[in-house]
């Protein structure tokens, strides 16, 4: 009850019942006329409590003004705390955009003429991606890619009615666009590219990004809202797959697409608990002697009815769904258990992914697998594409140094394809090179001009005094061009295509025997 007279309402009592019981006071000491008349018909003690009566029924009705007043109050302040609770919920604090929630509340109907078939409403729904984000956000940190994202949020809401644009997080927004024709929609979508791909200054740096575009239309597309919006992801994902700026219409056979991705993902999670994908082995020889000093280890993955997936296929969606590390991990440590049985002379060579090399423990990660299999590090090779190295080209030297001080050896992968070439050879240290096939191909077809770039290439790797490996010798004349060039290692089906284990002890058999003959 003393917590009660310490409420605001407590208090307002306390001061109504002080005011009466002075007011009571008041009016009985001075017998005010009202009283007069009453007591020629009553006694004193009818007067007083008459006069109690009449006071305590002034001071209720008080005290209930002064109740209702502030219930009042708290009405308006408790909706005023539901309107900014709820905007904050539905808002991104950032771009102040409506967010995932505030979509899925959104109305797509708000045509009076709704129920009338002739002006039937429509709407249509942009997926959009930022392309190059994060890029800005490692270049001027998160506080520059945040007035980024505020620039671009305000573009957008050029576009569109109000809270018709949306961001459900990242570098990913959505736009409505009601009754657009459908004719105007692929020009509506260019639009949006055009202003999100002008440059942007933030403090004294002009940034850029791209942007790709999905889009679907209700209700052609889908009953409900989320229906197609999800229609308009999947054409996002396929434009964002043939390149930045690029807009696409949500067309059926995208939907398959995915599904039929979906379908193959599980497919991968199970191959990769159960050890269906196995490494399969492709001899390394070395050109001088004949002899095989090594076998690549490359994922092979066939299905029980004997069908076989592409690695470019089930390695992108293994980078994709972060499957990529435990994948590598199971082919590595059975790679190493295998290379074991080889002569020692013979060496693993092993790819790693982009995708690892963001990895700062991946050498840690490495050497163990190594030293549980018993395999000597000296003995493997770890193949990094160009393109791995220039996400962060800090840790990629760091992780290089790794691998080094474990005596793991490192090549270049796909040398003279990817970025910055003769850079990359200038800041990392490696052991060995390898001159992509796409060069080999080229020998004899395009004149002087393409030869003389292999012959480049080769003069490269002997002024740095770093072994070669050339891919993709498939015929004769190949074999005595790079024999003659002072090429080190060749690898090719005309060695030998990629094998499983079980044929590489009698493969290594037959070519020492037809080296002694020879």
């Amino acid at each position: 009850m003393p917590a009660f007279f310490e409420t605001r309402a407590g208090r307002q009592l306390l001061a109504v019942l002080a005011g009466a019981l002075a007011l009571w006071g008041l009016l009985y000491a001075f017998r005010v006329n009202v009283m007069t008349t009453f007591r020629a018909y009553s006694s004193d003690r009818i007067d007083a409590i008459f006069l109690a009566i009449i006071i305590a029924g002034f001071a209720s009705f008080l005290y209930s003004m002064l109740r209702i007043v502030d219930l009042r109050k708290e009405m308006q302040r408790q909706q005023e705390q539901g309107r900014r609770a709820l905007w904050t919920a539905t808002h991104d604090h950032l771009t102040r955009l409506p967010n995932r929630y505030a979509f899925e509340r959104f109305e797509t109907v708000s045509d009076p003429f709704a129920e009338d078939a002739e002006h039937a409403p429509m709407a249509t729904i942009f997926s959009i991606d930022l392309d190059g984000f994060k890029k800005v956000n490692d270049l001027l940190g998160h506080q520059g890619g945040d007035l980024l994202l505020q620039e671009v949020a305000k573009r957008l809401s050029a576009f569109s009615a109000e809270n018709c644009v949306f961001r459900f997080g990242g570098d990913e927004f959505i736009v409505i666009a009601r009754d657009l024709l459908p004719s105007r929609d692929a020009r509506f979508a260019e639009l949006i590219v055009h202003s999100l791909t002008r440059p942007i200054k933030i403090d004294a740096l002009w940034c850029q990004v791209g942007a790709s575009i999905g889009y679907a239309r209700w209700p052609e597309h889908g009953a409900g809202i989320k229906d197609v919006c999800h229609k308009s992801d999947v054409a996002l994902y396929e434009a964002k797959a043939l390149g930045a700026n690029t807009a696409l219409l949500f067309r059926e056979e995208m939907q398959l697409k995915v599904s039929e991705r979906a379908k193959l993902e599980e497919r991968l999670r199970a191959a990769i608990e159960t050890g269906q994908i196995r490494p399969f082995y492709q001899p390394l020889v070395d050109l001088r002697t004949g002899d095989v000093c090594g076998f690549e280890a490359l994922a092979r993955w066939t299905l029980d009815d004997g069908t076989s997936i592409s690695p470019q296929v089930f390695i992108a969606i293994a980078e994709e769904t972060g499957l990529i590390t435990p994948l590598f991990q199971q082919l590595l440590r059975q790679a190493c258990s295998d290379a074991k049985q080889w002569p020692h002379h013979v060496c693993l060579s092993f790819n790693v992914s982009a995708v690892q090399m963001e990895d700062r423990l991946l050498a840690t990660r490495l050497l163990e697998i190594v030293e549980e299999a018993g395999f000597a590090p000296q003995r493997l090779e770890i193949e990094i594409t160009e393109n791995a190295l220039i996400k962060d080209p800090t840790l990629a030297a760091a992780i290089i140094d790794d691998l080094h001080a474990a005596g793991i050896l490192v090549a270049l992968d796909d040398f003279g394809t990817g970025y910055s070439s003769l850079s990359q050879l200038a800041r990392y240290a490696f052991d060995k090179i390898k001159i992509d096939q796409s060069f080999v191909r080229s020998l004899g077809q395009g004149g002087s001009r393409h030869d003389k770039i292999v012959q480049a290439l080769l003069n490269l790797s002997r002024g740095l005094e770093v072994k070669t490996t050339v891919e993709g010798i498939e015929e004769h004349h190949q074999l005595a061009y790079f024999l003659n060039e002072g090429c080190d290692i060749g690898q090719g089906y005309l060695f030998g295509k990629a094998m499983p284990f079980e044929e590489t002890l009698p493969f290594l058999e037959h070519r020492l025997a037809t080296l002694k003959m020879a």
